[in-house]
């Protein structure tokens, strides 16, 4: 992997379009039109754009326009399931370089409220979060509930996990739940099939999918001004009437917002299902695309299959995937397989384990993993990583880790967690370097 000594200098200047674009050490702007000498991007007019910069084998760098910041990419996504990043608060998100969050359309329609969350100016102004946020539709854990939960052609019924309260979720609801938490990014409602299963019930469950983006997309269509901050301009100078998102969430210079004066929309996202079938992945990556999304996500993996299956089955769909639309691999990836993928192509990329492994003193470095609970790290006064320059491994010891979580101290989780995060998201700029340099990404 490409060393971070000896960087080229990444300059900041103003296009000619008046956007604030960070350019390439080539020099130029990345939204260039060669053809007619005229910048892509346009926040006046731009919710939603993605621009490849550099192609390394089947690696992708690129930028990702939305109404709340530009991210490039590849980019690792946080998990933040009810609005909340477990034991990270926002600012130090951003100190760590989040450029986009998650947050779990299920878990925040049962608490607290989809309602709760529009009137606060969706999940930015709830959370006091300014740049980008994608939402699921909530599918996922739907279908994980098992016994409590009854799928037909019109939408799903299950039982809250929290009460067992009996609720519905269709693609029009599921839809209309994700434009009221007014995320950047939202998702058509899939269903994910289960693992193993019979090819009948693979082709069943993806043909029902492909019915259910059709819906999703056409509600989505149809109401798509009704997200909370989509009703005028995100900058600070709206008038007193226009109160959807809190002046604490917005930024006064206009850095990441859709522009002065824009009516911004969100972006939806269909998913590809099919299980393990190479085939019916194929067939549902070409018919979701005649069904037409600005971006394509690759779900229903990580159910059960072997590792090796995973790689086979999204390394064969992305090559039906468009070149020129965003690809999300969703829920998949210890640091290693996120290199690996961003290898392949994917841009973008989430999962829950390094919040999860931190929270259980499972930690993540360059030279290897390590659960601080072993009593070997109990008189070890060296950093969790010396190759690491997070704020963990700055100050504290091994020892001190381990001390904290053997007394179940709440800040072992805390600081556990921010390194985990850390490690994370600087993987993936590294790949993403290497990727602009034409050099070959590895994991360290």
């Amino acid at each position: 992997m490409a060393s971070l000594v000896g960087m080229t200098t990444i300059r900041t200047e103003f296009c000619h379009c008046g956007a604030s674009l960070r350019q390439t050490a080539e020099g130029g702007c990345p939204y260039m039109n060669p053809g007619e000498g005229s910048c892509l991007y346009n926040p006046k007019e731009m919710s939603f754009a993605f621009h490849i910069e550099k192609t390394h084998g089947k690696a992708r760098a690129g930028r990702l326009i939305t109404p709340h910041g530009e991210i490039e990419t590849p980019v690792f996504m946080p998990v933040g399931t009810l609005a909340s990043v477990k034991g990270i608060p926002q600012d130090t998100l951003e100190e760590l370089g989040a450029q986009i969050i998650l947050g779990n359309t299920y878990h925040l329609y049962l608490r607290p409220g989809v309602e709760t969350v529009r009137k606060m100016g969706g999940l930015h102004g709830f959370m006091s979060w300014n740049r980008a946020i994608l939402t699921d539709s909530g599918g996922f854990q739907v279908f994980s509930l098992n016994e409590l939960r009854k799928v037909t052609e019109e939408g799903v019924t299950f039982r809250s996990h929290l009460d067992g309260s009996s609720h519905f979720f269709s693609p029009e609801s599921a839809m209309a739940a994700q434009i009221g938490l007014g995320a950047d990014i939202i998702m058509a409602f899939d269903e994910c099939t289960e693992y193993p299963a019979e090819r009948e019930r693979v082709r069943a469950s993806m043909e029902l999918t492909l019915r259910w983006a059709e819906r999703s997309k056409r509600y989505f269509e149809e109401h798509k001004d009704e997200v909370p901050w989509g009703n005028g301009p995100l900058t600070s100078d709206r008038g007193p009437e226009e109160k959807q998102v809190p002046r604490f969430v917005r930024n006064d210079k206009n850095e990441g917002n859709a522009g002065e004066g824009a009516r911004a929309t969100q972006a939806l996202f269909g998913i590809i299902q099919g299980g393990m079938d190479r085939e019916l992945r194929r067939e549902s990556a070409e018919r979701t695309i005649e069904i037409g999304f600005p971006g394509y996500a690759i779900g229903g993996l990580s159910v059960g299959e072997s590792r090796e299956m995973t790689r086979e089955i999204v390394e064969s769909t992305l090559e039906h995937l468009p070149k020129d639309k965003p690809r999300y691999l969703m829920g998949v990836g210890t640091p290693e397989e996120i290199v690996d993928y961003a290898k392949l192509g994917v841009d973008m990329m989430d999962c829950v384990l390094p919040t999860r492994a931190a929270r259980h003193g499972l930690l993540f470095t360059s030279e290897a993993k390590i659960s601080i609970k072993q009593a070997r790290y109990a008189q070890d006064e060296g950093p969790l990583d010396p190759n690491c320059a997070c704020r963990v491994c700055r100050r504290y010891s091994r020892a001190y880790l381990r001390h904290l979580y053997a007394a179940n101290e709440v800040l072992a989780q805390v600081l556990n967690t921010l390194h985990n995060l850390s490690f994370y998201l600087d993987t993936m700029r590294r790949v993403r370097h290497s990727i602009l340099l034409g050099e070959e990404s590895r994991f360290f």
